[in-house]
Order: structure tokens, then C-alpha cells, then sequence
């Protein structure tokens, strides 16, 4: 099913479940999806924000250090 076709039936579907609300119902959905409408374009981060350097006070030695320290290994290998 196609993106636009599958737009459609969730337009037919919620229509259907809709249209027989009374007129006040109505606006009252109207006015909260266009309220969300509003808020998601205000709300979106962009991809590029996900990305940059990690800041910490470590310095890179010493986070290199840590993590090294923390491994733990229980592997026991037996004679061949």
C-alpha cells in the first residue's frame, strides 16, 4: 500500500468515526490538532544536533584508563 493511499484510508477511517460528533466536538479537535500542528514544528531537532565532541572534565587517558580498569574477564582457558 502506498504512502498516499494509506493516508487516504486513515482519512476515510477516522472520518467515519468522526463526522458524527456534534459541532463543538468538532472545533475542539480542530483546534487541538492545529495546536499540535504548531507545537511540532517549534518541538523537531535537527540531526545535527545529535552530533559533536563528549565533554567531560576526564581528560581522554584518564576515561581510557577507567574503562580499561572496569573490564572484567572470567574466560578461563583450559589446557589443549
Amino acid at each position: 500500500m502506498s504512502s498516499s493511499t494509506q493516508h487516504t484510508s486513515y482519512a476515510d477511517y477516522y472520518f467515519g468515526v468522526l463526522k458524527n460528533l456534534n459541532a463543538d466536538s468538532k472545533l475542539d479537535l480542530i483546534s487541538q490538532l492545529s495546536q499540535s500542528l504548531k507545537s511540532d514544528k517549534n518541538d523537531t531537532t535537527s540531526l545535527e544536533s545529535l552530533f559533536g565532541a563528549y565533554k567531560s572534565e576526564e581528560t581522554a587517558d584518564e576515561i581510557i584508563a577507567e574503562l580499561r580498569s572496569s573490564r572484567i574477564s572470567n574466560r578461563n582457558i583450559g589446557p589443549l
